[in-house]
């Protein structure tokens, strides 16, 4: 797949690109961390929790998993299924749906675009398979930065739900 917007491909992704996947989620904990955001996905490295390594494991075997590459590099990484984690309490949509369950970039390649790049990726992806609704889950605390950045991209807020203490809101773009 040759899709390039401002120099960023984006192609299938495999079992492969595990390895880098994790070093993206290890990298993005840490980044996060040193702004302060020790609430999101907590201070632990993915690659040091127990189940993390197997769970981006699955990801590139049993989802749509797609990378980002910028100058031939692994920059970004989607994960799209058919509908939310059965770990997170949310609903099924109403209708055939494709979800995305898990968005990184890797922080090195901050700033082109690489998150916008893979969601616009994802749309093309759904209206591909002719679904029309796209949703993604993400953390709602903070300054609700990363609901502001997905409502940036199309998506628009459905469902808050809690996780544990973990707020959460669900977002849903139309793409058909």
């Amino acid at each position: 797949m040759n899709d390039s917007i401002h120099g960023i491909r984006i192609r299938p992704g495999s079992l492969a690109d595990a390895p880098a996947i994790l070093a993206m989620l290890d990298s993005a904990v840490v980044w996060m961390n040193a702004r302060g955001n020790t609430e999101q996905w907590g201070t632990t490295p993915y690659s040091q929790r127990p189940g993390g390594t197997e769970r981006v494991e699955r990801y590139t075997t049993e989802n749509i998993p797609y990378v980002a590459e910028l100058g031939g590099a692994p920059a970004g990484a989607l994960v799209l299924d058919s509908g939310p984690s059965p770990q997170m309490p949310i609903p099924a949509a109403a209708e055939p749906e494709r979800y995305v369950r898990l968005l990184v970039s890797d922080r090195r390649y901050a700033g082109p675009g690489i998150g916008a790049a893979l969601l616009a990726h994802a749309a093309e992806e759904a209206r591909r398979a002719d679904v029309e609704l796209l949703r993604v889950d993400c953390w709602a605390g903070g300054g609700g930065e990363l609901v502001s950045f997905y409502e940036r991209n199309g998506f628009a807020r459905t469902d808050r739900f809690l996780s544990g203490s973990w707020p959460g809101q669900v977002l849903a773009r139309r793409v058909g």
